[in-house]
């Protein structure tokens, strides 16, 4: 049988690096001159057309592809590497993990296991976060998406736990009578691992939130003894650090208690609040967390690694293990060659195929060190206080929750429409890009300053144009 020899490597080398080089400049061009763009702008219809065309059949030129990209996508992402981003809690990205990820795509490692350094470099990166948050050295770890994919898993660990490793060959006994608890403000990735691990979603008990907008733990207390009083088996609480909607952190120790005295499972989504173990004057207020049984995170928020970087933690690591590796055949390990070097990756979690996300980690942490990624979280929470200040010395601006961290919610005093109409302006306009909440039942403006390139003129134009369009509006 005549095979053709054709590969999918460039014929012309010399011309690829030429073009490559372009590419690598036109991205290091973009993130240095973000100032000179709009945060975000509308999409035109034209621009979306160019996406609605049939898969091609024929080769392309690669020169003709990438002008198209820098027309028609470059343009218009969602802006969160721009200074003026404070939308959502994205990262901002740097290009020393930019470059990271391109060594990484050249590399194509795949991290699900086998002996290989890449695998090496995770188990490094699981070392580092082990001492960060006290864990034992026996703890696990593992990359993943983000915190909803950490989540997921830190709720089947305990599920385990729970009703032991026959679950996952029989399925939730009938009448298991399994609830767990997480603030009225968690994120709802909680729910949504609740619901996936065949719990459903109305296994949670939202507790209420005290003055500080944490969970209340005399609430939590009573919402626990409620439940067993009525025959159910409570077996998890999921305490949150760093909540989506204002930035308050759970009282960790206080919870971390209460989970002792009741034998539940303590979970800590600690989406970007946990990473504040990097900052000084912010680990204190994370006081507890390494009493958790899990923890999920995100360095592509405040570890400012590009998208994605997610990562869970397991104290019991042969629980985690337990609770996922697989017999399978073509998953057997060796005591030498590529089949050496278990437990892999795969064995405490759902994915076999895996990117080496680990690499853009090492490199950040390895060329920034701690403490300079240390100050630049502590500098976001320095400007969400100088936001907070700005904001109570205008007698047209409100302030709608306490500023725990980065997170501010403030509105203008006018009516919900008006305060969303002025957010709508705003992202449109290009100067600056916050999203909305409800707090209290009225919507609230949110900034959330996670971006380590965001300045006080960044803030002081987001304030300015508030301030002038509700002078618009009335």
């Amino acid at each position: 049988m005549e095979t053709s020899g054709e590969t999918l490597d460039p014929q012309d080398w010399h011309e690829f690096r030429r073009q490559s080089h372009r590419m690598l400049d036109d991205m290091l061009d973009y993130t240095e001159k973000l100032r000179d763009r709009p945060v975000w702008q509308p999409i035109p219809q034209e621009v979306r057309d160019v996406f609605r065309k049939a898969m091609p059949e024929k080769s392309g030129d690669m020169a003709e592809i990438h002008a198209l990209f820098m027309k028609n996508v470059l343009p218009y992402a969602i802006g969160n590497t721009h200074p003026g981003f404070m939308g959502w809690v994205h990262g901002g990205g740097t290009p020393v993990g930019m470059m990271a990820e391109m060594l990484a795509a050249g590399l194509n490692a795949n991290l699900g296991g086998r002996d290989q350094i890449p695998v090496e470099v995770e188990r490094q990166l699981l070392r580092w976060v082990r001492a960060l948050f006290a864990f034992p050295d026996t703890a696990s770890g593992l990359f993943v998406t983000g915190t909803s994919m950490a989540n997921f898993i830190s709720v089947l660990v305990a599920r385990t736990a729970a009703l032991g490793e026959t679950v996952r060959e029989t399925g939730l006994p009938e009448g298991h009578g399994l609830v767990a608890y997480a603030s009225a403000s968690a994120h709802v990735s909680i729910s949504q691992a609740l619901d996936m691990s065949g719990l459903g979603a109305a296994a949670l008990r939202k507790v209420a939130l005290d003055e500080r907008f944490r969970m209340d733990v005399k609430a939590l207390e009573a919402a626990i003894s409620q439940d067993k009083a009525a025959g159910l088996r409570p077996f998890m609480i999921a305490a949150t650090a760093g909540s989506v909607d204002v930035g308050a952190i759970d009282p960790l120790d206080e919870i971390a208690e209460l989970a002792k005295r009741h034998d539940l499972w303590l979970h800590v989504d600690g989406a970007y609040g946990a990473l504040g173990m990097l900052a000084e004057e912010i680990a204190p207020l994370l006081k507890g967390m390494d009493r958790a049984d899990s923890i999920a995170f995100d360095f592509h928020k405040w570890g400012q690694v590009p998208y994605d970087a997610g990562f869970v933690l397991v104290k019991n690591g042969e629980l985690h293990r337990r609770t996922f590796a697989s017999p399978a055949a073509y998953l057997q390990r060796e005591s030498r060659g590529m089949a050496a070097g278990s437990p892999w990756p795969c064995d405490f979690g759902p994915d076999l195929s895996r990117s080496f996300r680990a690499l853009k980690t090492w490199f950040t942490l390895e060329v920034y060190g701690t403490e300079k990624l240390g100050r630049a979280i502590s500098n976001t929470c320095a400007l969400a206080r100088y936001l907070r200040q700005r904001i109570e010395a205008a007698p047209m601006l409100e302030l709608m929750a306490p500023v725990a961290l980065n997170i501010v919610c403030f509105r203008h005093l006018g009516d919900d429409k008006i305060n969303a109409d002025i957010v709508a302006a705003l992202q449109e306009s290009g100067i600056a890009a916050p999203s909305t909440t409800r707090i209290n039942g009225r919507l609230a403006i949110r900034a959330a300053i996670v971006n380590h390139r965001t300045e006080r003129r960044d803030v002081d134009a987001l304030v300015d144009a508030v301030i002038g369009l509700g002078e618009k509006t009335r």
